[in-house]
């Protein structure tokens, strides 16, 4: 069986990654570019006498050397045995979308275009002739529905023609007279020297008149540098003494030229554009009045919606938990090792697992409100406020939003800002962001204290951490961070119905994640939990003379102030650093050990808190340093502990400053 890699490359927003979900299914897995911290998505699947090895591109707009992304892409077209690239386009935005087509034209890529959204350039009336787009761009153009799957046949039977009969899409760029004869006469000194044919000799020369660093670096390396710079430098001054403008804006030009000949040849739209559905949404989704009040109630029904629906499945876990631990117990009987079973591992992993409901529910409506077009809404939002607030532009708001569902892939978004400054303010700003990690610790603090007002209550410790990043920005940004951010223009995707088998297959990427989590890290700090529970170094049984209940009984006074001086909250806290879940594991131990509690962890928080003193600890488990996972990824992507550490210090200030405020001023206020 023949075995076809394949590239998968387009703008973002395009239905990009629903053509992989499609393609690939749960044959898919995720990790890093070598030598990079870009995420690589990779699957595989078999059609015909084919295996398909497809690899997810990042979603770029061009193929500069100005993000980690766009190299990436370019460098898998240029030097990975690829046999075709699939280039996804959005039909009802194609003049945007063929400006990435045209750059990898420029590199001679084996290109099939896969032509997407086509439903909604026909309601916005956009008629394209694809035989004749095939015509002028010298390969296959297939029209497909990434969401149905219709098309997705032809679209691989064009691609196993084409890597039978690869092209240089190269040979059918025409950028005028003029433009073209200057590439030809570079190209010619080019190609004097071998080293430098590994890649189309037009596409070099373009990357040397638009000063792109990585060629030039390669070229400088080349014996006939000096005669291909004095080319560049003869061409550059042409260009600029008859347009007035730089090679770089030249060369752009071009490209939109060549881009706009084939749109007026191949496709017909109205001379005035009608209003869509999704201008009409905006109107009011995105109103500078309005936007902040719909975000804050799509949060709260999310966060009603799933306690409201996780609660019975909760009750069923804990049940089923409850009677897996009575039945061990008497099975072995009484015993250090029934203890580890029933109380280390039971306890700790089953009182985590018992908020899985919980955690799938949320991961679920985050997906479904990405998929659908909100959530791109939702950061423009707070990019509003945070540029009169913060004075923060740019792409530091993406970052934060992916931060409510995991902080390291959050944390690895930041890479895609220019501004060195303004990605390492994103950095410590992401932490601040609840992630779903933390809910398990809200869900028995909430269920304990705030029954009533579950959705309102995890609305408010949501929006707390949203605040508190703002207000810690503005301090950063105007001390650790100052000067001018990148102005940045967000592009909004069109609304759209989510796929069902999207929105399931990102909800379990997360939740397998989590679970991961639950037999590793969260297991293996149980049972550690459960050792030092069981160390009595002066003899007793009292769980306080532990060597657990010692270091608790140590560290508890530093957060006396907080509210929640204890020895049973002080060991949660630390254990936390490891993965936040580990909060609510210490607990699940540290209720079965308690000698006089029947009712578990419910009945240990009761005992340990009160209303205000709750609160107070749910907001120190928001703000605090995150887990290790988290303060890895910060010293992976700055490649040094100093921003992990300066991270780590930041947030730990806050958080101690923010929930003595909270128990303090609550104090006064007469809620103690």
């Amino acid at each position: 069986m023949t075995t076809l890699i394949v590239g998968l490359a387009g703008n973002p927003n395009v239905g990009k990654t629903t053509v992989f979900n499609r393609l690939t299914g749960m044959r898919q897995h995720v990790g890093n570019w070598p030598g990079k911290t870009v995420e690589r998505a990779e699957g595989h699947f078999k059609h015909g006498n084919y295996e398909y090895e497809v690899i997810d591109l990042p979603g770029n707009y061009a193929l500069s050397a100005h993000s980690m992304e766009e190299i990436v892409s370019r460098d898998f077209i240029v030097d990975d045995d690829s046999d075709v690239i699939i280039n996804v386009v959005d039909a009802a935005n194609l003049e945007r979308n063929l400006y990435l087509t045209v750059q990898m034209m420029e590199l001679g890529a084996n290109l099939v275009i896969a032509l997407n959204m086509n439903d909604f350039a026909k309601k916005r009336n956009h008629i394209i002739n694809i035989k004749l787009m095939e015509e002028l761009l010298g390969f296959p153009v297939v029209e497909i529905n990434a969401k149905t799957g219709d098309g997705f046949d032809e679209l691989l039977t064009a691609v196993e023609n084409q890597a039978a009969n690869p092209v240089d899409s190269s040979e059918k760029l025409a950028y005028g007279n003029d433009m073209m004869g200057h590439l030809m006469d570079l190209k010619t000194v080019i190609e004097q020297d071998k080293n430098l044919l590994d890649v189309p000799s037009v596409w070099t020369a373009i990357k040397l008149l638009e000063k792109d660093t990585i060629v030039i670096e390669k070229v400088q390396a080349s014996s006939k540098s000096s005669q291909i710079f004095a080319q560049v430098d003869r061409v550059s001054t042409h260009l600029y003494d008859v347009y007035k403008e730089g090679p770089e804006e030249v060369i752009a030009n071009a490209r939109y030229a060549f881009i706009g000949g084939l749109m007026a040849e191949a496709v017909k739209q109205p001379a005035v554009e009608k209003e869509t559905i999704t201008d009409k949404i905006d109107k009011i989704v995105t109103n500078r009045i309005l936007a902040p009040f719909i975000f804050i109630i799509i949060m709260w029904a999310m966060f009603q919606l799933t306690f409201t629906i996780g609660a019975p499945f909760q009750d069923m876990i804990d049940e089923a938990f409850g009677a897996l631990g009575a039945w061990v117990g008497t099975f072995l009987g009484e015993g250090l090792l029934s203890s580890l079973i029933c109380d280390g591992i039971i306890g700790g992993v089953g009182g985590v697992l018992t908020f899985l409901p919980i955690i799938i529910l949320m991961f679920l409506f985050l997906s479904i409100l990405e998929d659908c077009g909100y959530l791109a809404r939702a950061a423009f939002t707070l990019d509003i406020v945070m540029h009169k607030v913060v004075g923060l532009h740019g792409k530091a708001f993406i970052p934060m939003i992916l931060g409510f569902g995991c902080g390291v892939p959050a944390i690895m978004a930041t890479r895609t800002m220019e501004n060195e400054g303004d990605r390492m303010l994103a950095m410590m700003l992401v932490p601040f962001m609840s992630c779903t990690a933390r809910l398990p610790i809200y869900g028995i603090f909430i269920a304990a204290f705030f029954a009533e007002q579950q959705g309102n209550m995890l609305l408010a410790i949501y929006l707390l951490g949203i605040v508190v990043a703002l207000i810690v920005a503005a301090i950063l940004k105007r001390t650790m961070f100052k000067g001018l951010s990148t102005p940045f223009v967000m592009e909004l995707p069109t609304y759209k119905i989510p796929s069902l088998k999207g929105v399931l297959l990102h909800t379990w990427e997360k939740v397998k994640g989590f679970l991961r989590k639950a037999g590793t890290i969260i297991l293996a700090c149980s049972i550690v939990l459960w050792i030092l529970q069981n160390i009595y170094p002066w003899g007793g049984t009292d769980p306080q003379m532990s060597l657990l209940g010692m270091i608790g009984t140590v560290i508890a006074p530093i957060f006396a102030p907080l509210g929640f001086g204890t020895w049973q909250a002080a060991v949660a806290i630390i254990a936390g650093l490891a993965a936040k879940e580990v909060v609510v594991a210490t607990f699940g131990t540290l209720a079965g050990m308690e000698e006089d509690d029947e009712e578990g962890i419910t009945n240990l928080v009761h005992d340990t808190f009160t209303p205000l003193s709750a609160f107070s600890f749910m907001a120190f488990t928001l703000l605090y340093t995150p887990c290790f996972a988290a303060i890895g990824a910060i010293k992976q992507e700055t490649n040094s502990y100093k921003w992990a550490l300066t991270m780590c210090g930041i947030t730990l200030v806050t958080a101690y400053v923010v929930s003595f405020l909270i128990y303090n001023v609550g104090l006064l206020a007469g809620f103690g």
